[in-house]
């Protein structure tokens, strides 16, 4: 996975501290569900620009992913001030991914 943000991929502390709203997306390059969802994503994000989107590429021995409970993937964690709002497990629709996008 790449990261939207060039600064690589964040702590836990990080994003606690984080001001605004941020989503973070937990997954993997070679996840086919990952892979499937990515034009959702995409599709989702050209009304929500102004969002800063982080991926973290997920797996086995990667705490950041354990410390949010991650256990499927793409796991989307909408984040506002440093706490989780909502998340979206397996995003299917482009509509989903908005939803949460909006709150």
């Amino acid at each position: 996975m790449t990261n939207s943000n060039s600064l690589g991929e964040p702590t836990r502390a990080e994003l606690d501290a984080g001001k605004g709203t941020v989503l973070v997306e937990f997954g993997t390059s070679w996840c086919g569900y990952c892979q499937a969802a990515q034009p959702l994503i995409a599709a989702a994000f050209v009304e929500h620009a102004e969002i800063p989107h982080v991926k973290v590429e997920d797996g086995k021995g990667r705490p950041l992913g354990r410390s949010f409970g991650v256990k499927l993937w793409p796991t989307l964690i909408l984040l506002k001030d440093g706490k989780e709002v909502d998340r979206l497990v397996r995003p299917d629709s482009k509509q989903a991914i908005e939803q949460l996008l909006t709150q």
